[in-house]
């Protein structure tokens, strides 16, 4: 017991407040978009009335994606300033750049050829912007190259490799500097990463991948830059294939 009796029961719910108050801004964001693709997903299959609206209205399933990507994006500026690890130059040096754009490159290349069907979980949906026609599909087409470009990367590396990687390692996470290595915090992020994708195994690559660019760099931009080049090859190699199981 502290000298005023009272001290080192004070100490440990400050210091809870302060990594609630720090995990918020990396986890709603990330919470915001899984809600989102629940509902999409309910809006598919929970009930009949709900497939009977989709089915008056084709386009609410393409208008989802829009949404969520704006909600996110509105959450991500909201909490802005309580990303400190996104304060430093996104570019350090030539070597990190070339580790960032190899890495990138290669997820993707690993991406588009394990559609085999034991690395995968569930049947995609794909998303086929231009069958809205017209303006209206190009809209949607660079709603979703946008989302999946910018938005996805930064929101998924706040959560991925900012906060659960450092909070599987100790709490509170922040006394955690990035890219430090455990077995444990490192296999369960991969594992955990994979499974949030349709393709499970290019998941799984993709972010020990990504992880390696962690820890190699210590920093979360070129996580953040890896990912987004990966998300824009993908992009561009749906729209010139029309292989919209990618999206």
């Amino acid at each position: 017991m502290g000298r005023d009796g009272t001290s080192k029961q004070r100490i440990p719910l400050f210091e809870h407040r302060e990594a609630t108050a720090a995990a918020l801004p990396r986890i709603l964001p990330f919470a915001i978009f899984m809600a989102c693709i629940a509902l999409e997903s309910s809006l598919r299959w929970v009930s009949g009335l709900a497939s009977a609206a989709a089915s008056e209205h084709p386009l609410l399933s393409l208008w989802l994606y829009p949404v969520r990507t704006a909600m996110v994006l509105g959450a991500l500026v909201f909490f802005w300033p309580a990303y400190q690890e996104l304060r430093g130059k996104v570019w350090a040096e030539w070597q990190e750049a070339l580790l960032t754009l190899g890495v990138g490159v290669l997820v993707y290349l690993v991406w588009i050829r394990l559609d085999v069907p034991w690395a995968m979980q569930g049947q995609a949906p794909g998303y086929n912007p231009l069958q809205a026609g017209g303006g209206t599909g190009v809209i949607l087409a660079g709603f979703r190259l946008f989302g999946a470009v910018i938005v996805v990367p930064v929101m998924e590396e706040l959560f991925w490799r900012s906060f659960l990687l450092r909070y599987l390692v100790a709490s509170p996470f922040t006394s955690v500097r990035l890219g430090t290595f455990t077995p444990f915090s490192f296999g369960a992020t991969v594992i955990l990463f994979g499974l949030e994708h349709h393709l499970w195994l290019a998941g799984m690559l993709a972010g020990g991948a990504y992880a390696f660019v962690l820890y190699t760099t210590h920093r979360l931009w070129p996580c953040i830059v890896a990912h987004a080049i990966t998300n824009l090859l993908l992009g561009i190699h749906v729209l010139l294939t029309g292989e919209w199981q990618w999206w």
